[in-house]
């Protein structure tokens, strides 16, 4: 067998790597648990005839969060196809 042989990342390269493995291992899946927990207290408020302004709040923050989240995953996909 030959020895195994050394590739040699560039700075930016390892740079853009460790940047996805963030997004993709703690960002997203914060971004979307955080969409879903406002989008369950939402619905949960509303099926129990809680305060209208309350849902109307909620479903400002979950838009805000769910753009937060589409821009993580477009950042992810941009970042994954800028391959070497």
């Amino acid at each position: 067998m030959p020895p195994a042989t050394r590739v040699r990342v560039k700075p930016a390269e390892a740079r853009r790597v460790a940047i996805m493995e963030i997004l993709r291992n703690y960002a997203i899946p914060f971004a979307l648990a955080a969409v879903a927990t406002v989008l369950l207290l939402g619905l949960w408020n509303m099926l129990r005839g809680g305060n209208p302004n309350t849902s109307q709040l909620l479903m400002r923050w979950r838009v805000v969060l769910q753009f937060i989240a589409l821009c993580l995953v477009m950042a992810a996909i941009y970042l994954a196809g800028k391959g070497p």
